[in-house]
């Protein structure tokens, strides 16, 4: 059987690797960004703005001058444009992109659109997942780039992608030439369908349920894991919870501005609302699987985590977390 290929828009396919599979930026990948709508060049581009379009197209990695980028006329274009070299030079500074992105995680400070970073974790996942590729494991890497809604039924936690959700309830609002809310469904990937995504893995168009004791879980669960280790070679296991019941809760990382707060409170010993409680989706419990890979006071101890929808219903993921908040002993 072939294998499979998924994410073909991601960029990933113009990177290269080093020796231990980290990802290195090319003058092609530099080239997608040098060839994004936001500069690329029109009928009213100025003279100074073409040459320097042709100058980075050519070569990427150019030098580009304070000089040169204000000959450009048009304000907005010039903004664009540094905001790209930004993002170039950020990558430059590292020896790979996750040493990038790990400096990111660790408060260096970007001056360059989210949306970059939020590439960035798309190809690194694109690399992670490559050797062998499983479907539901590849739709729940979504979760680490892009925002998704909630359904909650009896016994489903259905996460779909809110771009898609809004782009299709737009599209019915016009067709039915109406401007009430409409409800739209999108194809929910389960085991039994699950190689239907690979056709369409770059739509996002599926949803995926991440009930307790759902395989879409488990495969949140997997992709954690793989995602930890290969920032910080540090193996570990991580397992769905339905709570958290350990008088010797030691450390907890919310994967979402509000699991912090939410864990927080319920660390703290705080009254919480039911409305509250019920925004968690998910909970983990991850153990480390090597004797000296957790600080002292944390071994044979486990690292509680969850995963919550904000008060609108929509999950805003933060992988980063998980690569600042463990309680390593080698933090590096």
């Amino acid at each position: 059987m072939d294998k499979v290929d998924f994410w073909l828009t991601s960029g990933w396919h113009l990177l290269e690797k080093d020796s231990n599979n980290k990802l290195l930026p090319t003058e092609d990948f530099m080239k997608a960004y040098f060839s994004r709508p936001e500069v690329e060049i029109v009928e009213d581009s100025c003279d100074d703005e073409k040459i320097l379009n042709k100058k980075l197209l050519e070569k990427p990695f150019s030098l580009v001058s304070n000089a040169e980028l204000q000959k450009i006329k048009d304000d907005d274009v010039k903004f664009n444009y540094q905001m790209i070299l930004n993002f170039r030079d950020f990558l430059s500074k590292s020896n790979n992109i996750e040493e990038a992105y790990l400096k990111f995680c660790r408060g260096e400070k970007i001056n360059f659109p989210p949306l970059f970073l939020d590439q960035l974790v798309q190809n690194i996942l694109r690399n992670i997942l490559d050797e062998s590729p499983i479907a539901l494991q590849v739709r729940t890497a979504e979760i680490f780039f892009r925002s998704q809604v909630v359904s909650v039924a009896e016994d489903e936690i259905m996460l779909a992608d809110e771009e898609m959700v809004n782009f299709q309830a737009k599209s019915l609002q016009s067709e039915k030439k109406t401007d009430k809310e409409q409800n739209v469904d999108i194809d929910i990937l389960r085991e039994s369908s699950a190689d239907n995504y690979w056709e369409r893995s770059d739509r996002f168009d599926t949803s995926i349920d991440v009930a307790y004791t759902k395989p879409g879980l488990d495969a949140l669960a997997r992709v954690i894991e793989k995602w930890i280790f290969h920032f910080l070679m540090v193996r570990v296991s991580v397992t769905p919870l339905q709570k958290i019941e350990d008088e010797r809760w030691s450390w907890h990382v919310g994967l979402d501005s509000d699991s912090t707060i939410i864990l927080n409170d319920l660390y703290n010993g705080k009254k919480i609302s039911e409305n509250i409680l019920r925004q968690i989706l998910c909970l983990f419990k991850l153990e480390c699987d090597e004797k000296e890979g957790f600080l002292k006071e944390m071994i044979n101890k486990p690292v509680y985590m969850a995963l919550s929808m904000n008060k609108n219903q929509i999950v805003r993921f933060k992988p980063q977390n998980l690569l600042t908040n463990l309680p390593l002993a080698n933090y590096s």
